[in-house]
């Protein structure tokens, strides 16, 4: 299918997990994409997957970065009227009141800062068009606590609730926003989660103890969130907006 001929994207933390797997499956049904990420490296292994895409390098919680992916992606592709804000962190792994102040400010400045700062940076152009389609990243653990992944949790709770707010108040200008919550995924972050549990031996008991917490008894694959991202930037959910999808083998069932 090419359900975005003609379509002009934006991807945030496109350059590796769930953003990356999102811009190749978007690329691959005819979107033009504007890819962005800190890694300079990974966005130019992305390009040759993305058939006319363009990549900017920068960092989602800084204001000036995303205006200026704004403006490359007006000038260089026209205006965007999809938008993916993939870019995250896992951030302290320790209980969060044990937490650093510096990193807690940083799970908070990327995960959810930088969401704000890519639907304020790219909302002016889905205006300009009558309107857009919107899908941010949060997690099943934006939507249920976490003992083991405290400050991440946090963080996410506050893109569900950020995502429903846009949802109102960007709805009656034709702008849909909806939310997906992934579960546990392969992706680099998923690693990153068990190596913080210690040696091998408590590395193997935590992957035991989230595999075990799956109804389907596996983690999903990121071309599985990828699809449900797709699925709601689509024509076949025009009249979804204000959602926030589970993506997680029945995890909060």
């Amino acid at each position: 299918m090419q359900r975005f001929e003609g379509r002009i994207g934006a991807v945030t933390g496109a350059g590796s997990g769930l953003g990356r797997a999102i811009a190749i499956a978007l690329a691959a049904e005819g979107a033009r994409l504007l890819l962005v990420d800190r890694d300079a490296a990974a966005l130019d292994s992305l390009l040759p997957l993305c058939p006319g895409a363009i990549a900017v390098a920068g960092d989602v919680a800084r204001a000036a970065e995303m205006e200026h992916a704004a403006r490359e992606a007006m000038q260089r592709l026209g205006p965007v009227s999809l938008l993916v804000t993939a870019a995250g962190i896992l951030g302290p792994t320790q209980p969060a009141v044990d937490a650093a102040e510096e990193d807690w400010d940083r799970a908070f400045a990327v995960n959810v800062k930088g969401t704000w700062l890519a639907v304020k940076a790219f909302l002016p152009q889905m205006r300009q068009q009558g309107g857009g389609a919107i899908v941010t990243l949060a997690s099943a653990a934006g939507l249920t606590g976490s003992a083991q992944l405290q400050t991440y949790s946090a963080t996410k709770g506050a893109v569900v609730m950020l995502s429903r707010s846009l949802a109102l108040a960007h709805g009656p200008e034709g702008i849909r926003v909806n939310c997906l919550c992934p579960g546990s995924i392969e992706t680099p972050m998923l690693a990153a989660t068990f190596d913080a549990a210690g040696d091998a031996a408590e590395r193997a008991a935590r992957v035991a103890q989230f595999q075990a917490r799956y109804p389907l008894r596996r983690f999903g694959r990121p071309e599985e969130v990828a699809d449900a991202a797709l699925f709601l930037l689509s024509a076949q959910a025009t009249f979804l907006t204000g959602v926030s999808l589970p993506v997680d083998g029945g995890r909060l069932a």
